[in-house]
């Protein structure tokens, strides 16, 4: 009675790993856009952070020299002493002057058409203007 009965091996059958993949596409689908937009925003949140701890130091390098790096000093006078400045005490930063959170270097100009200094970022696309993660984050 029992001995005609075929048994079955142990596994999965090609329709079900086909219903696993889709469903595992779906949440990929779903998950994924919503994932990647926060990594955008966290690097947003980054270049405004390098750019407050920027302004930060530029003001030290004020009070200590008494004007503000000129843009050919450019932000390396945070980190090395320009020719013909007396009064630096720096280092004013504890590493080398980052890049933006998108590897392009901050955009810094003295005197600034929007202040003593212009200091930005040009955002993911490394052009000025654009929105989004493209658009600019300036210290203004």
């Amino acid at each position: 009675m029992f001995g005609n009965r075929v048994r079955r091996a142990g596994g999965f059958t090609l329709l079900e790993l086909l219903v696993v993949l889709v469903i595992i596409g779906l949440l990929v689908g779903y998950v994924a856009p919503r994932y990647f937009a926060q990594v955008g925003k966290s690097e947003v949140k980054v270049a405004r952070a390098q750019l407050k701890a920027l302004e930060d130091a530029l003001d030290q390098y004020r009070l200590d020299v008494g004007h503000y790096p000129s843009t050919d000093q450019g932000l390396a006078a945070l980190n090395t002493q320009p020719t013909g400045v007396a009064r630096w005490q720096g280092p004013y930063l504890r590493k080398d002057v980052p890049e933006d959170p998108w590897g392009n270097p901050y955009q810094y100009r003295a005197p600034g058409e929007h202040g003593e200094y212009d200091l930005q970022s040009l955002g993911k696309d490394g052009q000025p203007g654009g929105t989004g993660e493209a658009a600019d984050i300036a210290s203004w």
